[in-house]
């Protein structure tokens, strides 16, 4: 999707409202680090240093079509517990989705709790029933159901079997989508699909499809064959296969099969990635996009999202970014906004990586630029350069300077190898970059001292350290600036004479 196409289908979005009806979870991340085996047992001991709740599965989807800026009418179920009480105040929470929740008090609340340390899961522990829902709790499902189609472009069924999305509960998205006009579009776990009736979508993976057809779904070729089984088999108008790195296939009624490849990403977790897909699909579909403008939005969407960690939403700013740095060169794709920055340091830190930090000026780049952010980068796995706008570096050194514009010198930076990204700022210091980085290593001059070194204690609050690294003599950026002047004062004097 081309950056005019992405800005045009974002600004159709916002007020689009999208029903969310199926399985409500709640996702609890435990992370922390591993650095011993437990004597009571061969099992790693977890240090857990921080913890992250949010909504997941058809929760997860309401939260993503929220942060796209849509509107959402979420449907579930929850028990009568304290993990009841953790997702309604998480629903209350998101901007933007308005919960419509049934509380059975036959049982828990879903809960899925991930232990992780360096970017792996080392154990997930499920609190669930998977029985249907049946009797009075199903009917008012089904009430909630009809009430909150009202107004949806779109009702999106996600079904991850733990028994909210019923034969009767699919009868009734069906119906309240036919009075309404909205789209029904089905994510599901399900073994087979032709439970689901004549909705207008169903969103399989590969495996799934393969399971449900009994075919190969390596290649293209065994995608087609799969898919026209399918809709064989199943009464759905269209069926759209995500196929991971191959991207997705789609078979509509009548139409041959078309396959739409994704772009290379760094895949980081793909946790809630499927979530994510059906929400930006389906409000894409609720603001009358085509289904290829609504895949490529789809596609562009996961893709940010496989590149945060856990269950993460995706923000419109995030895939305006993800289009341009697509188009950039390798240098410009290094120079980052402070979220952006904090995002790619989350990801370095849940790989284990060492995250270092400096900032300057760096006005006019010399060898002693380079040497310095050379030694930087050899006390760290990544190094992230604070850059002084040019408001801030004029406050600081005075009239005339910078002698090379923001632009300019983040560029320059960002073309170095020992530059891993560079994090442009406003204000005299970097103390707010500091604080959302928050770096294992502060480095700076050894002009300075350790207690003159802005962030320091902050750095060393939260066990991390500082460095003072060597500078090279005879190689600044004020001494630059006076030779180039007393070299255009000699020749003016000697045109002169």
């Amino acid at each position: 999707m081309d950056l005019s196409a992405l800005q045009h289908l974002l600004g159709l979005v916002p007020g689009r409202r999208v029903g969310c009806v199926g399985d409500l979870m709640v996702d609890r991340f435990v992370y922390g680090e591993v650095s011993r085996v437990s004597p009571e047992a061969p099992i790693p001991v977890l240090a857990r240093s921080r913890e992250l709740v949010m909504l997941g599965a058809a929760g997860n989807v309401a939260r993503n079509v929220a942060a796209l800026g849509g509107l959402v009418s979420l449907a579930g179920l929850i028990g009568a517990d304290a993990e009841a009480a953790e997702a309604q105040r998480l629903v209350g929470e998101e901007l933007g989705v308005e919960g419509w929740l049934v509380t059975d008090p036959s049982r828990p609340t879903t809960l899925k709790t991930r232990f992780v340390s360096g970017g792996q899961q080392l154990l997930r522990v499920d609190m669930e029933a998977s029985r249907p829902v049946t009797g009075e709790i199903e009917q008012r499902l089904i009430a909630k159901v009809r009430e909150l189609a009202k107004g949806c472009g779109v009702i999106l069924l996600s079904d991850y079997g733990k028994g909210a999305v019923t034969e009767a509960v699919i009868a009734a998205c069906l119906e309240a989508a036919q009075a309404s006009g909205a789209k029904v579009v089905v994510d599901s776990k399900a073994r087979s699909f032709a439970r689901y009736g004549a909705v207008d979508l169903i969103k399989p993976n590969a495996s799934e499809l393969a399971h449900a057809t009994d075919l190969p779904t390596g290649s293209d070729a065994e995608v087609e064959m799969a898919l026209s089984r399918a809709l064989e088999l199943w009464q759905a108008k269209a069926i759209l296969v995500t196929r991971a790195a191959k991207g997705l296939s789609l078979a509509v009624r009548g139409e041959p099969v078309r396959h739409f490849p994704t772009l290379p990403r760094e895949v980081f977790d793909v946790s809630g990635a499927g979530d994510t897909t059906l929400a930006a699909l389906g409000l894409a579909l609720a603001a009358q996009a085509s289904i290829e403008d609504a895949i490529a939005f789809a596609q562009l969407a996961a893709g940010v999202a496989v590149s945060k960690v856990g269950t993460a939403t995706v923000s419109p700013e995030e895939l305006v970014e993800a289009v341009i740095s697509a188009h950039m060169a390798p240098a410009e794709a290094k120079i980052a906004t402070a979220q952006r920055m904090a995002d790619e340091v989350a990801r370095w830190r849940a790989k284990g990586l060492r995250v270092g930090f400096t900032n300057g000026c760096f006005d006019i780049l010399h060898k002693g630029h380079v040497a310095y952010l050379a030694q930087a980068r050899s006390w760290c796995d990544r190094l992230i350069v604070g850059l002084n706008s040019d408001d801030s570096v004029r406050a600081l050194k005075g009239d005339g300077r910078p002698v090379n514009d923001l632009e300019s010198r983040a560029l320059v930076l960002a073309g170095l190898g020992s530059v891993d990204l560079v994090a442009p700022f406003e204000e005299s210091t970097p103390i707010k970059l500091i604080e959302a980085a928050r770096p294992d290593v502060l480095i700076k001059g050894a002009d300075y001292t350790e207690e003159q070194v802005v962030g320091g204690d902050l750095v060393k609050s939260w066990g991390g350290e500082v460095k003072l690294a060597q500078l090279v003599d005879g190689y600044s950026t004020t001494a630059a600036i006076a030779r180039m002047t007393k070299g255009g004062a000699n020749k003016q004097d000697r045109e002169q004479a």
